[in-house]
């Protein structure tokens, strides 16, 4: 166990925290069989680690995968981190601060929470952002995974991924004040870039928003989110960083995404060596209820195509 074991403690819900040697607190949960097979899952721009949908979680754990989740640097319950954020014209400009962290910085957590909990080799599925911190991780530490599933993420080439002028003028918008405002925002948003045919729980989708809220520091929840952007912004152009990926790899998107053009998935796919390429008709920029089989499966295929012993076995329902 490493040295930062010492600092972890529960929290109520299953939130368990860990200082990493690199700087930040970590919120993080561990579902599912103790010996079971290790599956990182890494949220995107300002989400959570409840932004991944429990039948999602059920279904990667009903599997035989040890499911870890963490809220990133400037997410959730984990630290926020000190810098000022970038200002409005800065992200619309793609301007980062001197002072901005990265995506590496961002891998960099992921990788020391993985130390943390005596984890040798995961399985990784990132969403969005997530997908671009988990292939920086892929690539920076290559022996650490196992598979690789990148789900509507880009390069960071300017001439592919790029998202909507009308989703960036939402996201441009003054940041909302209370929970309510936040929870309308939300699902303001999601009607702009989820998918029409493939629909959203509106009524989770509510509840979750103002979890979200709560969870994320509230009022200060833009700050957190724009330094992610900035992170992003930092990292530049990683093509050439994911032909170093040797791990095994799936890359999905949808074909109606307004945040990341379809063309960043394709362009991902592209960079990395034997990297396999799904779209699924009618996804957006969501992980909508009706899709979410058709990703734990094909994950799973994933891992069990490359030595991964997960089964359909029953679900435990433990937590390591």
């Amino acid at each position: 166990m490493s040295a930062a074991s010492a600092s972890a403690a529960p929290h109520a819900g299953g939130d368990r925290f860990v200082d990493l040697p690199a700087g930040p607190r970590i919120c993080y949960r561990v579902e599912g069989p103790a010996e079971g097979v290790p599956l990182l899952l890494i949220a995107g721009l300002g989400l959570d680690l409840t932004s991944w949908p429990r039948p999602m979680v059920d279904g990667f754990v009903d599997r035989g995968f040890k499911v870890i989740r963490f809220d990133n640097r400037d997410a959730g319950r984990s630290s926020r981190m000190p810098a000022p954020p970038p200002g409005r014209l800065r992200q619309l400009l793609a301007r980062p601060r001197p002072d901005a962290y990265d995506l590496a910085d961002m891998a960099a957590d992921a990788h020391g929470l993985l130390d943390h909990l005596d984890v040798d080799r995961a399985h990784l599925v990132g969403m969005s952002t997530g997908g671009m911190i988990a292939r920086t991780l892929a690539a920076r530490h290559p022996g650490r995974v196992a598979t690789l599933t990148s789900i509507f993420s880009t390069t960071g080439n300017r001439k592919v991924g790029q998202p909507a002028v009308s989703a960036l003028v939402r996201l441009a918008k003054r940041p909302a004040r209370t929970v309510e405002e936040s929870v309308t925002r939300r699902l303001a948003m999601l009607a702009h870039i989820g998918s029409a045919t493939l629909l959203p729980d509106e009524a989770q989708e509510r509840a979750w928003a103002a979890a979200l809220w709560d969870r994320g520091d509230g009022a200060r929840r833009h700050e957190g989110v724009a330094r992610q952007i900035g992170a992003v912004q930092a990292s530049g152009d990683r093509t050439g960083e994911l032909r170093r990926i040797t791990a095994p790899t799936l890359v999905v998107r949808g074909d109606v995404d307004r945040m990341v053009h379809p063309t960043g998935g394709r362009a991902t796919a592209t960079a990395i060596h034997g990297a396999r390429h799904v779209e699924i008709t009618g996804v957006a920029h969501h992980l909508a209820p009706a899709v979410l089989d058709r990703l734990v499966e094909l994950t799973t295929d994933l891992a069990r195509a490359h030595g991964a012993a997960v089964t359909a076995a029953a679900r435990t329902g433990g937590a390591a």
